[in-house]
């Protein structure tokens, strides 16, 4: 096991004992973490589990998580070489969004996990999760474009579940995530 896994491992404890969100987790079958590789140079987050996820403990197993696999595929990388999480890691009751205080609640470990992991690129699906790092843009204004921000780079996409709902939004997301393998290339000559 990797150091760098075991930190994982580690951070997910401490969420368990430090009785994160405990209505949050009480509705919830369990706490879903993340899934991928903890040394990936490509970290993807969603804004909070589904059912599908909740009953599996693994993020983007649902439509949308098919949806990206396809898209990964396209770009060569399988679930395997990048990390995917959430902000909020139980599901919250009837699939509503994550409250603030939720988000608020998660935040660090969700910082801790970028920590550990060193990402090259920090995808964030959906405006959830692009607002919890850049609260003043809006995702129907900057999807696919790359923003540094502290120490990291973010690209905000659409969530792929917005695709599932809006057929004309599936190719804006496939060409958004087109862009992922040159930024990559980009942020690695700028290292």
């Amino acid at each position: 096991m990797t150091s760098q896994q075991q930190r994982l491992d580690d951070l997910k404890k401490q969420i368990l004992n430090n009785h994160i969100t405990p209505q949050l987790a009480a509705s919830a079958t369990q706490l879903v973490f993340g899934d991928g590789n903890p040394d990936a140079d490509l970290v993807f987050i969603g804004e909070a589990p589904g059912k599908n996820e909740d009953l599996q403990g693994i993020p983007f197993v649902g439509a949308a998580g098919r949806f990206l696999n396809e898209m990964l595929a396209t770009i060569d990388l399988k679930r395997e070489d990048i990390y995917i999480t959430n902000i909020v890691k139980y599901r919250p009751p009837d699939n509503r969004d994550p409250l603030p205080d939720e988000k608020t609640a998660f935040l660090p470990y969700l910082q801790a996990q970028l920590d550990i992991i060193e990402p090259l690129l920090v995808v964030t699906l959906g405006r959830h999760s692009l607002n919890c790092f850049l609260p003043d843009l809006q995702i129907s204004k900057v999807h696919g474009q790359p923003k540094r921000h502290g120490e990291h780079v973010y690209l905000p996409l659409f969530h792929p579940a917005a695709a599932l709902y809006n057929g004309g939004m599936r190719q804006t997301l496939i060409d958004d995530f087109a862009k992922i393998p040159e930024i990559m290339k980009l942020i690695n000559q700028s290292k």
